[in-house]
């Protein structure tokens, strides 16, 4: 047997074929010819007046075309007829074609095989004459098929189907099938790709005929147009690609002044291009049938005969019935292939989603166990994108690049669930550089509000793909010396290097990838409606707690300024008998009820903080640490030093900001044992803002926040203490030392960084000053 002749090529960057965009725009479902095989009528209902026809039918009938135009059906059909004809207009075509009808004739009555559909406006009948020539009267016995033959036809090959163990078996009884049934010299089930190119994956052949089995095809080879018309008539018949096409009478319709649409017609004229692709091929006959998933285009049933072939009606519909049941059993063996993945899929799905409900934070969920995470996709690697911060897992590019790759599919991950490519280079050409890692890439968006992503990865697999003749589109000059696009010359075996693709995403790791959305999703819900449950009942605690603390300390002061009285009054009227332990006593009562009366109100000032309304208003912040160190300057003098770096202007309540410059201060000034005590004030740039952002992610510091700072060169502050200082009447030291206090001070600072929705935190090193640091959300920015 004679080997398909191999040219070969090396792509070095991704293959970017050329799309035959002249075939697209070629009007192929309004020709405007017929193949010679059958006849067509235009009808105008409700009276089925016939307004445009085939010019042929003079060959067939005996009756010229403009003899049968303007006139009513009954000149062909008779009235028991033209009832068929209505009701099968009147229900589903595919459930009543096709129809045997008796054609009246001046020669007397002809039986035929007709299909009867409609097409916009008009109701269009076309009948076929089956393997009869024009002189003769009738179908044939082998055009005259009855249920009985249909069912002989049609038992074994269904059962061979239905035994068949697997998916390669299943695809060579099929073609094997089908070539029994029509005789043809090769039937080839032709698949698609997700990119549009076909592969032979199954064949029929006579055994002097090359092989096109494992052949690829370019996405080019069927335009569009072609596509679309094989989802809706799912079967194609040529039985000699030399006929003279049939013109219909008139050009136009003269109902709808437009050109007959003939998407559903089983007659249609072939596009020239497609006969001289044929030709090329040595083909004179051709039959396909569509092959379903889905409702989608998953492949075809392509027969190709040498010689002309007038394959009957009836044994066409055989074959289509065939291809439908065929197409069912496909979709069942795909999935049975795919089974014991899904099964172990769906397990994994079980523990992984279940641990991630589990989890009180996401991020931990998923990264906890990073093969579950990789193996839920079939990935080799994965990327994770919150806010500004990634975590990488397996495989993957840099995260120098990862976040351009982010950008770049932000648009799409607006509209589409989910962002899949096998070919990623070919989209984005700078993958070219990491297509070791990801040439591949499955991309979703959880929360774009808050730059949450996911990112899947799989590497390149370097593969040799047969293609039958050059898949680049040739160009060919016409006599004119114009360049117009031409079906390929040769069809011989012809093999490419594709390089920066990978394997192809199951629809089952698709599914799967939305599933863990949902998941991840439905766990933000939940905890998002328990912290609003806590949030509601923390609130009126704290309403209730603030009220408490108002009336019990202004209560309190009444009575506590009795006794402080009172013990005023012992001592300057008794003070002269007491001897002196008593005077000490009373001394320590005085002291003791004044110590209490600060600490109540500062208690009163606690809760009148969470009373009151913030007025919020643009607050210069320069001008008010300015005001501030004129205000600690009137006591220190030189001894003090309060340098004020640029600072923003907020939207703020500014008598409480006033009020936590001043405490901070104010702690910086009183903790401090240099002789020169020195305080700088001022805000973090973007840059270090965000290299702070990296190191601290616990901080959860959102974009664009404004860092302010308040640093000292004082005694500084041991770590274990950091959370302590911010306690309500927390001391560090003895009552008595740095100049006594209640501890209120940092307490009613982050009571105040808290009503405005910012953070306060503190960098020290004892002995070595400390900083605190409060921000302003993003919300409550420069304006």
């Amino acid at each position: 047997m004679t080997q398909p002749y191999v040219e070969s090529l090396t792509l070095l960057g991704p293959s970017d074929r050329v799309d035959v965009t002249d075939y697209d725009l070629e009007p192929i479902h309004t020709t405007g010819y017929i193949q010679p095989h059958g006849i067509l009528f235009a009808l105008h209902e409700p009276a089925l007046t016939i307004v445009q026809v085939s010019e042929n039918t003079y060959e067939w009938l005996g009756l010229k075309p403009e003899e049968y135009l303007n006139q009513p059906l009954s000149c062909l059909l008779s009235e028991n007829e033209i009832y068929t004809v209505r009701q099968c207009l009147a229900g589903d075509f595919n459930h009543v074609n096709p129809l045997r009808l008796e054609l009246n004739t001046p020669h007397g009555k002809i039986v035929a095989y007709s299909v009867v559909y409609r097409t916009g406006v008009i109701a269009i009948l076309e009948i076929e004459f089956g393997q009869r020539t024009p002189d003769q009267a009738n179908l044939s016995e082998r055009d005259d098929l009855t249920y009985f033959d249909f069912y002989r036809q049609i038992k074994a090959p269904i059962e061979a189907l239905q035994k068949a163990k697997n998916f390669d078996e299943l695809c060579t009884q099929l073609v094997t099938n089908v070539r029994h049934i029509n005789g043809f010299d090769r039937v080839m089930i032709y698949r698609f790709s997700p990119s549009g190119d076909g592969e032979v994956i199954a064949e029929a052949v006579r055994p002097d005929l090359v092989p096109y089995l494992g052949l690829h095809y370019p996405a080019s080879d069927l335009t569009t147009q072609v596509r679309h018309l094989l989802t809706l008539n799912h079967l194609r018949f040529l039985p000699d690609i030399k006929y003279t096409p049939v013109a219909l009478v008139p050009k136009l319709n003269p109902i709808t002044q437009a050109p007959l649409d003939l998407s559903w017609s089983a007659l249609r004229s072939v596009s020239p291009c497609h006969v001289e692709y044929m030709q090329n091929m040595g083909v004179r006959a051709s039959m396909t049938i569509s092959l379903m998933r889905d409702r989608q285009l998953w492949g075809l049933i392509a027969c190709h005969h040498s010689e002309p072939k007038l394959i009957p009606y009836f044994q066409r519909t055989v074959c289509e019935f065939f291809g439908q049941m065929a197409a069912f059993e496909i979709n069942a063996k795909e999935e049975l292939e795919d089974r014991d993945y899904q099964i172990e899929l769906n397990t994994l799905k079980t523990s992984f989603f279940k641990s991630i409900s589990q989890q009180s934070n996401v991020l931990t969920a998923l990264t906890q166990s990073p093969t579950d995470l990789l193996n839920l996709v079939g990935a080799t690697g994965a990327a994770i994108s919150f806010k500004d911060e990634f975590v990488v897992l397996g495989k993957t590019p840099s995260q120098d690049v990862l976040k351009p790759l982010i950008a770049n599919l932000i648009s799409r991950l607006q509209t589409d669930d989910i962002v899949q490519s096998i070919c990623l280079a070919k989209d984005y050409p700078d993958a070219e550089s990491y297509c070791d890692v990801a040439s591949g890439l499955l991309a979703m968006a959880i929360a774009s509000t808050e730059n949450f992503y996911i990112l899947w990865f799989r590497p390149e697999v370097s593969q040799t793909v047969t293609w039958c003749g050059n898949p680049n589109q040739p160009e060919m000059v016409d006599d004119n010396d114009e360049v117009r696009p031409s079906p390929r010359q040769s069809f011989a075996a012809w093999q490419e290097n594709v390089r920066y693709t990978a394997l192809p995403w199951k629809l089952c790791e698709y599914e799967a990838a939305l599933e863990l959305r949902n998941a991840i999703i439905h766990v933000a819900l939940r905890h998002a409606a328990e912290l609003s449950k806590l949030n509601i009942e923390l609130e009126r605690s704290n309403i209730d707690l603030d009220s408490f603390a108002y009336v019990a300390s202004h209560d309190l002061k009444e009575p506590l300024r009795g006794i402080h009285n009172y013990s005023s009054f012992l001592m300057e009227d008794y003070g002269e008998i007491l001897d002196a332990k008593g005077v000490s006593k009373l001394q320590t009562l005085t002291h003791l009820t004044r110590r209490m009366e600060l600490l109540i109100d500062s208690l009163l000032h606690y809760s009148q903080l969470g009373r009151s309304e913030l007025a919020n208003l643009p607050i210069d912040l320069n001008v008010l640490a300015q005001e501030v160190r004129d205000l600690f300057k009137i006591t220190s003098g030189d001894s003090l030093d309060i340098i004020i770096n640029p600072l923003p202007t907020i939207v703020g309540d500014r008598s409480q900001i006033s009020e936590l410059l001043t405490n901070l201060v104010s702690n910086a000034i009183k903790y401090n044992e240099n002789p020169f005590k020195k305080i700088e004030i001022g805000c973090l740039d973007s840059e270090t803002a965000q290299e702070l952002r990296r190191e601290r992610p616990q901080l959860d510091i959102q974009s664009g926040s404004q860092i302010i700072y308040v640093r000292d060169n004082g005694i500084g502050i041991d770590r274990s203490h950091f959370d302590v200082v911010f306690q309500i009447f927390k001391r560090l030291h003895a009552r008595d030392e740095y100049g006594g206090g209640t501890g209120a001070g940092l307490m009613i600072v982050k009571k105040i960084v808290d009503r405005h929705g910012g953070k306060i935190w503190i960098e020290s090193t004892l002995g070595h000053g400390t900083t605190f640091y409060f921000l302003v959300p993003a919300a409550l920015e420069k304006i």
